[in-house]
């Protein structure tokens, strides 16, 4: 089935959502609209970050909007044509609701939910796209990835092992803490990261699994050229995308999260010790970043703060490990601004901490490592991506926001045909997006070894 279009009417592109992922995509959609003579609508709650945003695009309508206004929601999504969400992922659920009501299109980069899964059959009876997955992980790492597994199929190769990493970090010029991290997306989920799930994967044949509190204990080491060594910690389930890439019976597949060397053994420590936990608050009255921290370590250590946390880990004070924490200010006698559960203290002092300054630049980094075999011969390719924030966008708005604009232009030239809800496995789809996303910059550099 493909998608219809009414080639008499102009097309109405409104985009949910104006945060730190829309900068690219807004700008890559306000030359769209100029160039086919469409129309596109911002909305947001927010009318200060509207005004931020569509400052320099006058022909951009901007809305202020709530997706829980039942009204305003179901007369705004009516009057579009295809609908782009950058909402957090909880609310694409009420957002696919009014398109599929009204019989509009839908983009989002979140992962696909269950919910939106159940109306995939009405979906693609209504002759619709709700196209999910579609940023940077999840969304560039599936396409790129499909590229290269389509290829290897076709020259009759199998595939043995795949595991696919994905970062988003701070660029080294700016890489100026002991963490080498700082904020790049929603803080929140940076600090919830693993958080209420075991990390499953399977590697030569044998499932895994990874609880919770062991997830940044177990890392792999993997050398990207030219930017040196980072670790690798599971993703929550690496085994759906078995058959999302059609690799049923593969031996080996992994999906995993990017860090600089000796984030994530310092970071297990904080897991450990409870302070990521968000199923309960704190009574922080007249309470010290120093108090709060040795709340969660037992009284029978004894010392100062930090010869606690030592006999705590089995380390020396002096291990840089513990030296990243004490940089935090978690062991200071500063009293603690905010009250709420314990992630959303630590959250609060690394959003300070962990700033992404106005003159810092950020990278994602990305790395597919492939094993096939062929007539016989075993071969290994790497496909490296590393992308640079510039002065108009952060590297993880144009990796999350240009997908979603490229693929939201293409189906409105009827260049992408596939109808239902999806993910951007499918060549009509990753093939002209990754295209594109090679002119603007988005290169993966591919490397084959033979053994």
């Amino acid at each position: 089935m493909r998608l219809n279009h009414d080639k008499n009417s102009m097309a109405h592109i409104l985009v949910i959502g104006a945060g730190r992922s829309a900068d690219a995509l807004i700008d890559y959609l306000a030359k769209a609209v100029q160039t086919y003579h469409w129309e596109m609508t911002v909305a947001d709650v927010s009318i200060d970050l509207l005004n931020s945003k569509l400052a320099r695009h006058p022909q951009v309508k901007s809305l202020v909007f709530d997706i829980f206004n039942q009204q305003q929601a179901n007369e705004v999504i009516a009057q579009s044509d295809l609908v782009i969400s950058l909402l957090p992922a909880s609310l694409h659920g009420e957002v696919a609701k009014y398109c599929l009501a009204n019989k509009k299109h839908l983009l989002t980069a979140s992962y696909l939910s269950d919910e939106i899964k159940d109306i995939a059959h009405e979906v693609a009876q209504s002759n619709l796209i709700f196209l999910n997955e579609m940023g940077l992980d999840p969304g560039i790492d599936h396409m790129s990835a499909m590229q290269i597994i389509d290829n290897i199929k076709k020259q009759g190769g199998e595939i043995t092992s795949f595991r696919s990493y994905t970062g988003g970090l701070v660029a080294p010029e700016y890489d100026t803490n002991p963490w080498k991290y700082k904020f790049t997306w929603n803080p929140r989920n940076v600090v919830l990261a693993g958080a209420g799930g075991t990390a499953q994967y399977i590697e030569k044949g044998q499932y895994k699994y990874i609880p919770y509190h062991q997830l940044f204990q177990r890392n792999d080491l993997i050398d990207i050229e030219g930017y040196g060594k980072f670790e690798a910690y599971a993703n929550r389930d690496s085994l759906t995308y078995r058959e999302v890439y059609g690799l049923e019976n593969i031996p080996t597949m992994i999906r995993g999260t990017l860090r600089r060397e000796g984030f994530c053994k310092a970071w297990a420590i904080l897991v450990n010790l409870g302070l990521t936990l968000d199923d309960f608050e704190v009574d922080t009255s007249q309470m010290t970043y120093r108090q709060f921290f040795e709340s969660f370590l037992s009284e029978d250590q004894p010392g100062t703060t930090l010869e606690k946390l030592a006999c705590f880990t089995g380390k020396s004070v002096e291990d840089p490990l513990l030296q990243k924490i004490v940089w935090t200010g978690l062991l200071e006698d500063e009293l603690i601004p905010v009250k709420g559960s314990p992630a959303k203290i630590l959250q609060h002092l690394l959003e300070q901490k962990w700033k992404l300054e106005e003159e810092d630049k950020d990278m994602i980094v990305m790395q597919h490592q492939f094993e096939y075999v062929q007539q016989g011969e075993t071969h290994t390719i790497h496909s490296d991506l590393v992308v640079t924030g510039d002065d108009a966008h952060t590297a993880m708005a144009k990796t999350v926001g240009l997908p979603l604009a490229i693929a939201a232009k293409l189906i409105l030239l009827k260049k992408i045909n596939v109808v239902g809800v999806c993910i951007p496995t499918h060549q009509n789809i990753y093939e002209p997006v990754m295209e594109e996303l090679l002119h603007l910059g988005v290169d993966f550099r591919e490397k084959t070894f033979s053994v």
